[in-house]
């Protein structure tokens, strides 16, 4: 088996300048179902709301650099996990929130507002923790991040289309409504769609290497899930936020990810499949946590 680290999967410049105007649509969709209104029921919990943000861009990529102190994996798939680790939350965590009885506009806050502080904490959180992680900076210089250059291009991957998709939404309320279940499902069809098309064009490492990564991504995903509970618990915060918070953490933008890897690290093998395979098993990891709590008795949510 050669060495993950060399790998370089494929993306011409023309599908991921597509890809790169497609993902901002996504995001433009999702900002349509927000209001303001969700933001001030956000406020009437702020300890929650504050739980879930540290907990999101703080608590969880520290805790994923302890991991990789810990497994020591190769330096790509120790990258992958960081990268990973420093993504907004993922487009279904509302919906997950929601099918395990936990606080869904708590999610929603969570959502947006990490979101936003993804512009700034993602490239900054890519940064310090794959800097500190020595056997991986050769990388790091190899490639020649430019904090700035990725923090513009996470602004124009997130911001801008939330900004606009929140003032069509104020501006165009009777459109939006028509809108947004369409955007949900080519929301979806699109992150499937790119996975699929990521995988594919690159079958043979996929094939090769997810062996590599499978036990590393459950055990990632199973802290980020466990880290969210366990803050929220410390917190003593009621039952529905710490569901909410659990799976803001265990739930992130894998698209995100793979999109940076593509424009910034060359496609860079490791990274790319811990991401790829990220994004479809927090899908069967949430699905299964949501499943579980969804059954839990409803005294349980007042505790």
């Amino acid at each position: 088996m050669g060495d993950i680290d060399l790998v370089r999967l494929n993306f011409n410049p023309q599908t991921l300048f597509l890809l790169n105007c497609v993902l901002g649509l996504v995001m433009f969709g999702v900002s349509l179902e927000l209001k303001a209104e969700d933001f001030g029921a956000a406020l009437r919990t702020p300890r929650a709301l504050v739980i879930g943000l540290l907990g999101h861009h703080l608590v969880f990529p520290a805790f994923t650099f302890l991991l990789v102190l810990v497994l020591q994996p190769r330096p790509s798939i120790a990258l992958g996990m960081i990268l990973v680790s420093s993504c907004p939350a993922g487009n279904i965590s509302n919906f997950l929130t929601h099918f395990a009885r936990g606080n869904t506009a708590l999610s929603v806050s969570i959502s947006t507002l990490s979101t936003l502080a993804a512009i700034v904490m993602t490239p900054l959180n890519i940064a310090f923790w794959g800097g500190l992680y020595e056997p991986a900076q050769t990388i790091l210089r190899q490639v020649a991040v430019n904090p700035l250059e990725m923090l513009l291009h996470v602004f124009l991957l997130l911001g801008v289309p939330l900004a606009a998709g929140l003032f069509v939404s104020r501006r165009w309320p009777r459109f939006t409504a028509r809108a947004i279940q369409p955007m949900k499902i080519f929301s979806l069809v699109f992150f499937l769609v790119f996975v699929l098309a990521a995988l594919g064009a690159n079958w043979q490492y996929f094939l090769r290497y997810v062996g590599v990564v499978v036990g590393v991504v459950f055990v990632h995903n199973a802290s980020a899930l466990l880290t969210g509970y366990g803050l929220a618990f410390a917190a003593r915060l009621p039952e529905r936020d710490r569901r909410a918070v659990s799976i803001e953490c265990g739930i992130q933008n894998s698209g995100l990810g793979l999109i940076l890897i593509f424009n910034f690290f060359d496609g860079l093998g490791g990274m790319a499949i811990v991401t790829a395979w990220w994004g479809i098993w927090h899908i069967v990891a949430g699905l299964t946590l949501a499943t579980f709590w969804s059954r839990r008795g409803l005294a349980l949510q007042a505790a």
